[in-house]
């Protein structure tokens, strides 16, 4: 299961430039730094939900908060039925830089979530058919170095899919990638999802990301943000924007929205 229900969740950030360190729990009363103002949002099990906004907004705050590493300044939040209090092996986190450990191999990488699997064949059949599904069998023992950045981004996603979670919360997954390689990881982590089934939270600056990978669409407004779009994307797959004049309109509307009319 992999149900998400974010209820009226605020967040504000004490400015630390008028705050002293030392007062941790102290932030008076105008020293606040508004991020997410009262969200309400509902990731419904085995959808993939594209999160859309100005840089800076809140994105990546409200995935660290749904993901357990950060605390809501008000609101409530829960998955499954039960509130979110700290980090879950069931919601795994992909970060935007590479989150793979350099002096491991990639099966080693992968290995890491699998370590309360006692039984050796079992868990190397996981680790293999996982390897496998993200296409990089024959690099089983490189270490990140050796491999090129989208690489880098299977084994990532290898990993954190060996240890088969819930949710999977991804933070700009393809950034820093180049164009063809871009491409392929976005076709790569859709026919994924269809496969899987999980439920996935993804942050993108890609509009056409959101609109050719996602069940939902949801754009956040300037800090202190609110949503301003959350509209199901009930197209099949493959989306091509000029076979389907309904996915075309919806993805002027979000670059105009935006404020990026040449995108149109």
């Amino acid at each position: 299961m992999g149900n998400i229900l974010v209820k009226q969740i605020s967040k504000e950030f004490c400015n630390r430039r008028h705050v002293n360190r030392d007062n941790d729990h102290l932030c008076p009363h105008g020293d606040v730094i508004p991020v997410l103002n009262k969200i309400d949002l509902e990731i419904k099990e085995g959808e993939m939900a594209c999160l859309l906004g100005p840089s800076g907004c809140g994105k990546s705050t409200l995935l660290r908060i749904i993901a357990g590493f950060d605390k809501q300044t008000s609101g409530s939040l829960t998955i499954n039925g039960k509130a979110v209090d700290g980090p879950s092996s069931n919601n795994i986190f992909v970060f935007q830089h590479s989150g793979l450990l350099p002096w491991m191999t990639v099966w080693q990488n992968v290995e890491l979530g699998l370590r309360h699997i006692k039984n050796p064949e079992g868990k190397n059949h996981v680790i293999l058919e996982y390897i496998q599904m993200v296409e990089l069998d024959g690099f089983e023992h490189h270490y990140p170095y050796q491999l090129s950045g989208g690489m880098q981004r299977r084994a990532e996603l290898a990993r954190a899919l060996a240890v088969n979670p819930d949710i999977l919360i991804m933070d700009e997954p393809f950034s820093g990638l180049d164009f063809l390689t871009h491409m392929k990881m976005r076709e790569e982590v859709v026919n994924m999802h269809q496969f899987l089934e999980k439920t996935i939270l993804m942050v993108t600056h890609d509009i056409d990301d959101a609109l050719i990978m996602g069940d939902r669409v949801v754009v956040f407004s300037n800090r202190p943000s609110e949503i301003k779009v959350n509209r199901r994307l009930d197209f099949s797959h493959p989306r091509i924007f000029e076979k389907n004049p309904e996915l075309q309109d919806i993805r002027d509307e979000l670059f105009l929205m935006l404020g990026v009319s040449y995108g149109v």
